[in-house]
């Protein structure tokens, strides 16, 4: 296990797949950031995974619902709360869990510039058929009261061109290094007096 932080990009990623394993990880103590959760994917048609989360949004305290459960619509609080209830989250072994993930939709500033990973036993293409029925779950958040996803697409099209900018830019300058390592004098020196002792 990897004590440092892990950034996992949600993207193609199934929810129940890709929460159990967070889950047990968290319970090893390791610290994960969820990115991009609008881009998690729900085996199954969008019209029966929709009728499933508005089943849940019924729910309500019959006495006084300011008691719960309280209905999340965010994508990020979604994965959130499926999470955590694969945790022990009402013992303190199972706080300190929680407390060590964090979930975002799209993807924050603070972790941009991080390396970010994906797990393979949880993702689309591996898990499941190639013709089998598959939902987002950012549209179906936003079928049921989510009202961030405009602004979500739009921060994420201008972080990506940010970062395809910033990648060209990097791949010219190491272009730039390697052949003003190649045409010194000093390089070509030592390159000739190796390839006299035979390498």
């Amino acid at each position: 296990m990897v004590r440092a932080l892990i950034v996992v990009d949600c993207k193609g990623h199934l929810m129940g797949r890709l929460a159990s394993l967070i889950a047990k990880q968290l319970q090893l103590g390791q610290r994960i950031v969820l990115v991009r959760c609008e881009q998690i994917l729900i085996s199954g048609k969008h019209y029966r995974n929709k009728l499933n989360f508005m089943d849940f949004l019924h729910k309500r305290t019959n006495t006084n619902p300011k008691k719960g459960p309280f209905h999340q619509v965010a994508p990020s609080r979604i994965m959130w709360r499926t999470i955590r209830g694969m945790l022990p989250y009402k013992t303190a072994k199972g706080q300190a869990a929680l407390g060590r993930l964090k979930c975002f939709d799209g993807c924050p500033v603070s972790v941009n510039a991080r390396k970010k990973m994906v797990i393979p036993e949880a993702l689309k293409a591996v898990r499941l058929q190639p013709r089998a029925k598959y939902s987002v779950l950012g549209n179906i958040a936003k079928e049921c009261g989510w009202t961030k996803q405009d602004l979500i697409t739009t921060v994420e099209a201008k972080r990506i061109a940010k970062n395809h900018a910033w990648y060209l830019k990097k791949v010219e300058a190491d272009k730039k290094e390697k052949e003003a390592v190649k045409n010194s004098a000093e390089v070509q020196e030592v390159d000739k007096q190796l390839a006299e002792y035979g390498y």
